[in-house]
């Protein structure tokens, strides 16, 4: 039983959910308008402001289906009506972000400077405050890109253990090691 799948998405006011003959769902809000192809197997009900996932059977690969579907179904919904939004924080003496339009430029220890052209469709901004850490903010509709793009910045250069320098999202927490100690204790 899919406790995912069996949940109704209530539809806030101003967001409108067309689903084509193909299956093909279309979200429109007031943010903007999105669009996933659901698999034909999979039945979706729009009624009274609430939108239900029904699949056909109980086989493993419908059961999976009917959350995935249905939590994607959902995300449209949020992206549309309110937005998804990450920030990134760069620890480290000297690292900054400036942004530029669609360009992000990064400056984290390395030799030269990172630049990173980003989608239309993520709002980007950067900003630097005295005395905390230059903080990167992305804004979008779509949960996947969102998530996607955040993760390619981060991978320019990850939080290391040791000291936590790097590009990490601002609520991460980073397991520190202990480094070396000074001395060996049986010598």
């Amino acid at each position: 039983m899919s406790r995912v799948g069996n949940l109704p998405i209530n539809i806030p006011d101003g967001v409108q959910i067309n689903v084509a003959d193909n299956n093909l769902v279309t979200v429109k809000g007031p943010k903007g308008e999105l669009e996933q192809q659901v698999d034909p197997d999979i039945k979706i009900n729009v009624a009274e402001g609430v939108v239900t996932v029904e699949r056909p059977s109980e086989q493993k690969r419908h059961k999976s289906m009917h959350g995935l579907y249905r939590a994607l179904i959902a995300n449209m919904v949020t992206g549309v009506s309110a937005g998804f939004k990450k920030e990134l924080e760069l620890v480290g003496v000297g690292y900054r972000a400036v942004a530029q339009g669609q360009v992000l430029e990064l400056n984290v220890g390395y030799s030269h400077a990172i630049m990173m052209a980003l989608p239309g469709e993520v709002k980007l901004t950067a900003e630097t405050v005295k005395g905390k850490p230059p903080r990167i903010t992305l804004e979008c509709i779509d949960k996947q890109l969102l998530g996607q793009v955040a993760a390619k910045i981060r991978s320019v250069r990850k939080p290391e253990p040791y000291k936590g320098k790097g590009i990490k999202y601002v609520d991460e927490v980073i397991r520190r090691k202990a480094g070396k100690t000074a001395g060996a204790a049986g010598a």
